[in-house]
């Protein structure tokens, strides 16, 4: 019933000054903050968090791939040297500057904080998600720029991907279990 993600306040969010208004955003909702600290992360965290797997940068590469090609670019590099080029400016973009890595507690809180941050792309995120309402990049600004694209904020997208993650950012000696007033009404048994 219970679970924990990770959020990541990348250091586009931080370099803006905006961590605060975004955090009260998940506060308000009534998930509660288990784990949090401002990291100037290293390459081997990053590394870490994203995964030198064949398989996941395949994945990125398709992704990345179809982008162009629906924007009529020719794309002559296969899937994976695609995926393993956008992996590496993500650890180039998340080592520019400190992130806050964030661990929030809630009922259902994966697939809540996922709708709340919004699509991947901030330009296509809907007005009242946090992408929607303070991102402004886009695919082709980042391509035009040679950049992965800036969207503030990471957010887990499975129990398993969570596990993993939070692992990579947390020692488990880092994370607090604390009772909030609205748990006694939240998770009440009658």
């Amino acid at each position: 019933m219970i679970e924990r993600t990770l959020v990541l306040f990348k250091p586009d969010t931080v370099l803006r000054g905006i961590v605060g208004e975004v955090l009260a955003r998940f506060e308000r909702t009534g998930f509660k903050i288990v784990g949090m600290k401002l990291i100037h992360a290293t390459n081997e965290v990053v590394g870490k968090h994203y995964e030198d797997n064949v398989e996941w940068m395949k994945s990125l590469g398709e992704k990345t791939k179809k982008s162009y090609e629906s924007k009529g670019v020719v794309v002559k590099d296969d899937v994976l040297t695609i995926g393993k080029r956008v992996r590496q400016q993500l650890i180039e973009f998340m080592t520019l500057a400190p992130s806050i890595a964030i661990v929030l507690e809630g009922h259902d809180v994966i697939a809540k904080v996922r709708l709340m941050v919004g699509g991947t792309a901030p330009n296509n995120a809907l007005p009242g998600t946090i992408r929607g309402d303070y991102a402004f990049d886009s695919y082709g600004l980042a391509d035009t720029s040679g950049r992965p694209l800036q969207n503030m904020i990471h957010a887990s997208d499975s129990k398993e991907s969570a596990s993993r993650e939070i692992a990579v950012w947390f020692k488990p000696n880092e994370l607090c279990s604390y009772a909030r007033v609205e748990d006694a009404l939240l998770y009440r048994k009658v």
